[in-house]
């Protein structure tokens, strides 16, 4: 039978916005946004590949910051970071390592540090998830900036409603021992016949599925986007999750998605398919189907 998995997301999710901005990371920002609409204007009107163009400027760029630090190792000022933060709008991704002096995380990392400075306050959400451990399928309960004991109350109750009749197949709810799960947490779940089973104190393997749904959670689409507030992060880990249930192979299913049933039928001749892409979240993520 499947286990119910439930675990709160404890890591930081995003920076919040005061009303006190810094005039000078305005600008800076204002000037990055004309920037890259300059550089993509010639592709817009010429209808032409830019990409050769970029990688030229690219490396005029990277030779420029050389030869100003021959005695020393390479560092990149303000100017270098905001060209080629620009610059990289107009390369093709799988020209990146050939070209491109940074990785994409470190590109990502500039603009993190660049929100940092613009926003004095920094603030954190928190994720409830529940994962079937039959099936393996995941469930965004909510998202908050201000977990109490009364919103998790109400968050398994959503759950449960939500579920349905399908709660009538769920046996175990297995969680940590954390203050916010109360006994009115354990009784929404009781009310449909599900035991809790509470983990060791400081034992995180005892509940080892959920807990590397949390790190996929991050490490596949919390750490590739910058999360502006709770509403854009409910989209995200939304989006993240029907990828997960829908699309996304599990080994422990024999490579199939926690929704789906059976393999779809083998593809005999390639020639008379087409190979379709759907991006999600931006493009983080890619997804690939063959057209019906």
């Amino acid at each position: 039978m499947p286990f119910g998995n439930s675990s709160l997301l404890l890591g930081s999710v995003w920076r919040g916005t005061t009303a006190c901005w810094n005039a000078v990371q305005v600008i800076v920002s204002l000037v990055y946004q004309v920037a890259r609409k300059l550089l993509a204007l010639p592709a817009v009107l010429l209808r032409r590949d830019v990409s050769k163009e970029a990688e030229l400027l690219v490396l005029r760029h990277e030779n420029a910051v050389l030869s100003r630090q021959l005695a020393g190792p390479r560092r990149y000022n303000p100017a270098d970071r905001l060209w080629l933060a620009a610059l990289s709008a107009l390369l093709p991704r799988r020209r990146w390592a050939q070209v491109f002096p940074v990785t994409p995380a470190t590109l990502l990392a500039w603009h993190r540090r660049l929100i940092a400075r613009k926003w004095d306050d920094l603030r954190r959400v928190y994720a409830l998830v529940f994962l079937e451990h039959g099936t393996r399928r995941l469930h965004i309960a909510g998202v908050t900036a201000h977990p109490t004991a009364s919103w998790t109350v109400q968050q398994a109750r959503n759950l449960a409603t939500g579920l349905g009749a399908y709660v009538d197949s769920l046996r175990f709810l297995i969680r940590d021992r954390d203050a916010k799960y109360t006994g009115s947490f354990d009784a929404v779940f009781a009310a449909d016949g599900i035991e809790t089973l509470k983990t060791a104190p400081r034992a995180p393997r005892m509940n080892a599925h959920c807990e590397r749904i949390i790190g996929t959670l991050r490490r596949e689409a919390l750490d590739q986007l910058l999360i502006w507030n709770e509403t854009h992060a409910r989209r995200v880990l939304d989006a993240y999750a029907q990828h997960y249930n829908q699309h996304r192979p599990h080994q422990a299913r024999g490579q199939l998605p926690p929704l789906a049933e059976e393999h779809p039928a083998p593809v005999a001749d390639l020639t008379n398919h087409r190979l379709l892409r759907t991006r999600v979240l931006g493009g983080a993520i890619n997804e690939y189907r063959y057209a019906a």
